[in-house]
């Protein structure tokens, strides 16, 4: 059973994806917050495996409150932001603080299910174009010093990672085991500092690692 709270300051949006996310099997809500003060204390209790965050919310937004559950809690919840727009500068910020993907308020009942499902089970919700455009102009000498690492297949394993493929993509083209690929990703995130393939893919951009365009 996925345990999951949702994080949004209106009403009907918490009502709406109460009703989905209960409606299934394997889901169910176990707590609702409506501002970004409430979330921490309210996880801290309850222990979801995710947290549907809404990036905008008073008091304190969707970024501070995913870096104080990354900062105060481990192991922590999966984070998936919930946003309007998915170009919002904001968005970007939670990823860095740590959120596992995410998802636009006006995705599909079953989108949002299968993202749910999705960083539940550990894997990253990413969309490389719009990371790629939120990447635009934030170039970090710390991300050259750790890509310099990397070996020249953990190169190649992050440059697939940062066009979005999944563990069995990336095997089916070097045709290995996807326990390779598990393997060499481990690798990969341990050498850059990154907390799950979402960090890893931030870094190869504003690294210049995987260059943008």
């Amino acid at each position: 059973m996925i345990r999951v709270v949702i994080a949004d300051d209106e009403r009907l949006v918490r009502l709406g994806l109460r009703a989905i996310l209960d409606a299934e099997p394997d889901m169910t809500v176990v707590g609702e917050a409506a501002t970004g003060a409430e979330v921490v204390p309210l996880v801290r209790e309850l222990r979801p495996d995710v947290v549907l965050m809404d990036v905008r919310m008073p008091q304190i937004d969707g970024i501070r409150a995913t870096e104080q559950l990354m900062a105060d809690l481990d192991p922590a919840p999966r984070v998936l932001v919930v946003t309007t727009f998915e170009n919002d500068d904001h968005v970007y910020e939670a990823l860095r603080a740590g959120a596992a993907g995410f998802l636009l308020k006006r995705a599909r009942a079953e989108e949002m299910l299968q993202a749910v499902r999705l960083v539940a089970h550990g894997d990253s919700l990413l969309f490389p174009s719009a990371i790629r455009q939120l990447a635009a102009g934030r170039r970090t000498p710390t991300g050259v010093a750790r890509t310099d690492r990397l070996t020249e297949r953990e190169g190649q394993v992050l440059r697939l990672m940062a066009a979005g493929l999944t563990n069995g993509e990336i095997a089916e083209r070097f045709v290995v085991s996807p326990e390779t690929v598990k393997t060499h990703v481990g690798s990969v995130l341990a050498k850059l500092g990154a907390r799950d393939r979402t960090q890893a893919v931030i870094i190869a951009y504003e690294s210049g690692f995987v260059r943008l365009g």
